[in-house]
């Protein structure tokens, strides 16, 4: 039987809901931060590992599966750590150059390319009025930055930078949602965050990034990023993804930028505008829409849903 099919112990729709919320937090503590962006990203991921080692004494098997784990899901893992490494330089990167509400908008533009992938890699179609509540959501990303958009110079180039975050976490999201269907969600993610580690920290090395020597502030800042919108965001993802695919995860992050403008209000002092409470509803109606109208894949390919088995990752 195909595993995901599986019914979830916990609502997938709730999971991604903490998820959103919690990776609203991540613009922030980036914002918080002096340190380089490479830096942040290369301690968010070493200190989500070392979080989530000690859950090894509970999950034994997880060594297991690890240990099994065939050459082809070795470099499927890697891809999707090398994904996962590259958007969170970009993302984090363009938030030196342009605004919070700009990238943040800009870097959730990934059901775009979800779509597309999805349709490509897994024969996935979605239908009209869901599509169409995709489109209003995404619509109303826009109206939320509108006024924040700065054209021209290094502002231009920031929202560059986060436009192709958002086509990386898609590329990751999409090797996730695959490799899921035959590896458990506390290996998988394990290995792609060791995986991931490993290439920020050489590519901080490559590059002259001193990896010590910053402010205690901004390790309690990596910590808050480990902890929050990695391990209670990305990682409830990687786990949800099993029976939410691509698209629909994708679509509920088009609430991060609500939830970010929330908490720049709280912490960084940021008044929220007509535009983002505009923009908010329009958010929520269209992931409403999508919702309601969207007939949820499993993550399989058209061969794997014509023939009823999963293909196997040997």
């Amino acid at each position: 039987m195909n595993q995901s099919l599986e019914k979830p112990l916990f609502p997938p729709y709730l999971a991604l809901l903490i998820g959103v919320i919690a990776i609203s937090s991540s613009a922030i503590f980036v914002k918080l931060s002096d340190a380089p962006a490479p830096i942040i990203a290369t301690y968010r991921l070493i200190f989500s590992v070392l979080l989530t080692l000690p859950f090894l004494f509970w999950n034994r098997g997880a060594l297991a599966e690890i240990g099994k784990m065939s050459k082809k899901v070795w470099l499927l893992c890697l891809l999707s750590g090398a994904f996962l490494a590259s958007h969170f330089l970009l993302w984090f990167e363009s938030l030196n150059y342009t605004s919070v509400a700009s990238s943040t908008v800009l870097v959730t533009l990934q059901p775009l390319f979800a779509f597309i992938g999805g349709y490509f890699f897994f024969g996935e179609k979605v239908r009209f009025l869901a599509l169409s509540g995709g489109l209003l959501a995404i619509a109303g990303s826009f109206v939320i930055g509108w006024g924040d958009f700065q054209v021209g110079g290094m502002a231009l180039w920031g929202d560059f930078l986060a436009l192709m975050g958002a086509v990386t976490v898609t590329g990751y999201w999409l090797v996730g949602q695959y490799v899921r269907q035959h590896m458990s969600s506390f290996a998988y993610t394990l290995v792609v965050y060791t995986a991931t580690s490993v290439i920020l920290v050489a590519y901080d090395l490559a590059l002259g990034y001193s990896l010590i020597g910053y402010p205690a502030a901004d390790w309690g800042w990596f910590f808050c990023l480990a902890l929050f919108p990695t391990l209670l965001g990305h990682s409830i993802f990687n786990w949800i993804i099993k029976w939410l695919n691509t698209t629909t995860i994708s679509m509920g992050i088009l609430g991060e930028p609500i939830g970010t403008a929330i908490l720049a209000y709280f912490i960084l002092g940021e008044v929220v505008t007509p535009p983002q409470w505009i923009g908010g509803l329009i958010i929520i109606s269209g992931i409403y829409v999508f919702i309601r109208f969207n007939q949820p894949a499993k993550g399989v390919s058209s061969i794997e849903q014509a023939t009823g088995e999963p293909k196997k990752l040997a």
